[in-house]
């Protein structure tokens, strides 16, 4: 089967007019560093940063996402810094890199840039972002790039880029799709409001299948909303109406009998819960009262 092709034209494009250090294995000085051409690295030419505080990576999640990279491809590059003659050294993107060599990635897309550009990084990013021929995939890239390598807060960016806080929050939220999710928002196969819907779903097996009905059945945004509404529902009615364990039956029978009126226990599904004892009048109560020692 072929590979699905990740990167989209606009994404390609991005920051177009800006000269690299890195393009098709030509060096230039280093006055003309790279801020945003997308380039392919040989997996073997780059090290991890050893300044890296993150060490430990979860294994599960690492190999389903070298899964998913060996069937869509890489949706975000890395960025790299050079670090020697045909050697790069990871600025962001490690988890990407070591689930690309799970895959059998031989190169990986990058942007390659020098350790100080980061005043012209983030000029150009600024800039790009404002045209609008980019796709919702392609701006959230580069605000997560504005925030992870120029570090911004989502405020300083928001004011960098005239948007809302909320705006920005919204768009880099699409960056926990699934990649098939994002492909086809990129591809304009569902649309923003669909995508934000989708996030509304925790469980990765609901949220995928529900991206495929939205696809055969071309579900409007709205529908969907109202199925994922539904969904909640039940499940807070599945959860209200929870079965007791037996010693919770056997205590609820016995408070009853002991203070002869009627006990429920509510338990969820975490174990906590709580104890409703029900009386008719004042003088019941006090009675109840008396049973308990109170």
């Amino acid at each position: 089967m072929t590979k699905k092709k990740a990167l989209g034209k606009g994404l390609g494009a991005l920051l177009e007019n800006v000269e690299t250090d890195f393009h098709g294995g030509l060096s230039v000085p280093s006055s003309t560093s790279s801020t945003g051409m997308i380039d392919e690295v040989q997996i073997e030419d780059i090290e991890v940063n050893p300044f890296q505080p993150r060490i430990d990576f979860d294994e599960n999640a690492l190999s389903e996402l070298a899964a998913s990279i060996a069937e869509h491809g890489i949706i975000q590059p890395i960025t790299l810094r050079k670090s020697g003659r045909n050697q790069f050294q990871i600025i962001s993107g490690e988890r990407r890199f070591r689930a690309s060599q799970l895959a059998g990635l031989k190169s990986i897309p990058a942007y390659v840039r020098d350790a100080n550009d980061q005043t012209m990084l983030e000029m150009a990013l600024v800039e790009n972002i404002q045209r609008e021929d980019l796709n919702a995939i392609e701006v959230a890239i580069s605000y997560h790039r504005l925030i992870d390598e120029c570090e911004l807060t989502q405020e300083e960016l928001g004011q960098r880029v005239g948007k809302k806080r909320s705006t920005v929050t919204n768009y880099l939220r699409l960056l926990k799709l699934e990649a098939e999710i994002q492909l086809a928002l990129k591809d304009k196969k569902i649309s923003m409001g669909h995508a934000r819907a989708l996030l509304g779903l925790e469980n990765k097996a609901e949220r995928i299948a529900l991206f495929h009905r939205i696809l055969n059945e071309e579900l409007s945004v709205r529908k969907v909303e109202s199925i994922i509404k539904g969904k909640a529902a039940n499940e807070q009615q599945f959860k209200s109406k929870i079965i007791l364990t037996p010693i919770e039956e056997r205590i609820k029978d016995e408070l009853s009998s002991l203070l002869d009126s009627n006990v429920k226990i509510r338990s969820t599904v975490d174990g906590k819960g709580k104890i409703e004892i029900s009386y008719q009048n004042q003088s019941e109560l006090r009675r109840i009262a008396e049973k308990l020692n109170y």
